[in-house]
């Protein structure tokens, strides 16, 4: 028999945290206890036999060539980021929504002022936090590896008690993707000479569109939502709309397995559907027709007329 005591289970009205002793960090634990066995080795010293330093290294390229391109085609990019010819309206997500006042200076890219969201959602993002802790400050760069910092305290310094703004973030998000489907419906829409519309694929429609479905799993897969929507509760039976809630949490739970892959597939898809809008508007490639429906939305004739 174990000799563990029987679990108490919680009567789902929930219990408020016991208050941190005074001296105490927020978290209620003093720096430098329940630490790993990193804890006290040299910086980078580690008893692992495998190659530990694989996973960071691969992460640090990609965050420095994904994260480089979207700041390089945010602040230097902007004379190419919409592609308006023979009848495609293909629309950049580092610039949508595309808002460019009359007082902001010329030298500055209208995109700075929409990216303030996407940025801080990914910046306070819990898996990208564990990203570049570990790959651009080494705290720790992996388990069971020497770090150069030996005491820790939590989040609770300025800049890094502003991650506590990302349930903020999340809701700023989830209003652009409402937008960013708009863009994915007007790169879907084509126009001939005439001007007359009608529904069509072309590459750069498949790009946005790749763009904008990888971005809303990212978006739904977020923890925060996942605690919005029902992690936070102890009782679902007992909440109101607890049903439609498990349902949805146990949507969001499924797609939160997968956030790691989300946040770097949907950073992929974003760059490169920019970049296919450029590349597009500065005619260096040519962006293929693939299927059209002109006739789809045609209506019969009734009555016999011409």
């Amino acid at each position: 028999m174990s000799s563990h005591p029987p679990r108490a289970w919680t009567s789902g009205a929930g219990s408020a945290a016991a208050p941190v002793a005074p001296g105490l960090p927020a978290t209620g634990t003093l720096p430098g206890e329940h630490r790993g066995t990193g804890l006290g080795l040299p910086f980078g010293s580690s008893e692992r036999t495998d190659a530990w330093w694989v996973k960071p290294l691969v992460q640090a390229l990609g965050l420095v060539i994904l994260l480089g391109y979207a700041n390089w085609a945010a602040f230097l990019g902007a004379d190419h980021y919409h592609f308006i010819e023979n009848g495609r309206h293909y629309l950049s997500p580092f610039y949508s929504p595309y808002v460019h006042p009359a007082w902001l200076p010329s030298w500055l890219s209208p995109a700075l002022l929409i990216l303030i969201v996407p940025l801080g959602f990914r910046a306070t993002c819990y898996y990208y936090r564990k990203a570049y802790y570990r790959v651009f400050f080494a705290d720790p760069v992996e388990c069971a590896v020497g770090e150069p910092r030996k005491g820790y305290s939590g989040e609770v310094k300025f800049p890094f008690v502003l991650q506590n703004l990302h349930r903020f973030f999340l809701y700023a998000a989830i209003v652009l993707l409402f937008i960013l489907w708009w863009d994915v419906i007007k790169a879907f829409t084509f126009a001939d000479v005439s001007g007359a519309r009608f529904p069509g694929i072309g590459g750069g429609s498949l790009a946005i569109l790749a763009s904008t479905g990888l971005l809303t799993f990212y978006t739904l897969s977020c923890h925060s939502l996942r605690h919005l929507v029902g992690g936070k509760l102890d009782c679902f039976s007992c909440a109101v709309a607890g049903g439609p809630r498990l349902k949805t949490w146990g949507i969001v739970s499924k797609l939160n397995e997968h956030h790691m892959g989300w946040a770097w597939w949907s950073l992929g898809a974003v760059c490169f559907a920019d970049l296919y809008v450029r590349l597009c508007s500065m005619g260096v490639i040519e962006d293929p027709l693939l299927a059209t429906f002109r006739h789809v939305l045609d209506m019969p004739h009734v009555g016999g007329g011409p």
